[in-house]
């Protein structure tokens, strides 16, 4: 993983190796390692763990079924400085459906048991309720990466300005202003366009697992939103408790996707949040629901 530590890496350099980590690395049977990937904090993001489970799952099903839905549980927080084992169970080979778990360990414990199920292609019933909504292009909106750089400039040397700093393969721009340091109150709806940084292979499962990877984000972000804390400046402690997806169409991740998130309810220290993620067509192409701790911490002294 060089080029993401890198200074200035080209997109097409984060983006392999945005994939090599995806990539995961068979070690006999159903057992696979994912590639480490130090955040800068020390722990290892949930939606990478999900997407290297997934691969794994992918890995022991036959081509010609698609991914249509995965739930994982995050059971302990895994460590950025090592990797991860994935071990995979074959529950189920039908006709038409292949369900897999997988459980992924560091240090002999689990951290994340994932379910996830696959279909083969056919044709049937269609509807969609759901319409994308009416919000700014990303054409006309700034990258978080930008806004990032500027929230940086203002921070003393340390983890959190670095990992501020940090070049990532995912372009990701707010539709609502992002206020990192200093947020406000608002009603627990946000908006946001990501697209891979470079192109990307024409293979479906890489697609799928760079969404499963992104959906990870912003959830925990909306169910604060109402309640005016912030993450970064350690006025609440959150963390992934469970994850689902469902794919409902097929995608480009190289191409812009609308992620549109809200939260319903927020209590005993737990945020629940909902995600529709539609292609630049308007067409909904997965689901995504999440409930995560949510804990405020109280200032010391």
């Amino acid at each position: 993983m060089a080029s993401m530590t890198t200074t200035n890496p080209t997109p097409e350099e984060l983006v392999a190796d945005f994939m090599l980590l995806l990539d995961l690395q068979p070690r006999g049977g159903d057992l696979f390692i994912g590639r480490k990937h130090p955040e800068g904090l020390g722990r290892v993001f949930g939606g990478q763990a999900v997407a290297q489970a997934l691969g794994a799952a992918r890995r022991t099903v036959a081509e010609d079924r698609r991914t249509h839905s995965l739930h994982a549980y995050f059971l302990r927080p895994g460590t950025d400085e090592l990797p991860i084992e994935f071990r995979v169970k074959r529950d189920l080979d039908g006709s038409s459906f292949s369900n897999r778990r997988v459980v992924a360990s560091q240090n002999g414990q689990p951290i994340l048991n994932l379910t996830a199920s696959f279909q083969t292609h056919q044709e049937g019933l269609h509807h969609q309720a759901a319409q994308m909504p009416d919000v700014a292009p990303p054409e006309d909106l700034r990258s978080d990466n930008e806004v990032r750089r500027e929230v940086a400039a203002q921070l003393p040397d340390g983890p959190m300005k670095t990992l501020l700093l940090r070049p990532r393969p995912i372009d990701i721009r707010s539709v609502e202003p992002r206020t990192w340091m200093d947020p406000q109150q608002r009603e627990p709806k946000a908006h946001c366009w990501f697209r891979t940084v470079a192109c990307l292979p024409d293979y479906r499962p890489i697609h799928r697992a760079i969404l499963a990877y992104t959906s990870d984000y912003q959830l925990l972000g909306t169910a604060m939103q109402p309640h005016g804390l912030s993450l970064h400046k350690g006025e609440v402690k959150a963390a992934s408790l469970d994850h689902a997806i469902w794919f409902h169409d097929d995608f480009r991740a190289d191409e812009w996707l609308l992620y549109a998130t809200d939260s319903p309810w927020s209590g005993l220290s737990r945020g629940f949040g909902r995600g529709q993620i539609f292609s630049r067509d308007g067409r909904l192409v997965a689901s995504v629901a999440q409930e995560g701790m949510i804990r405020p911490v109280k200032p010391k002294g």
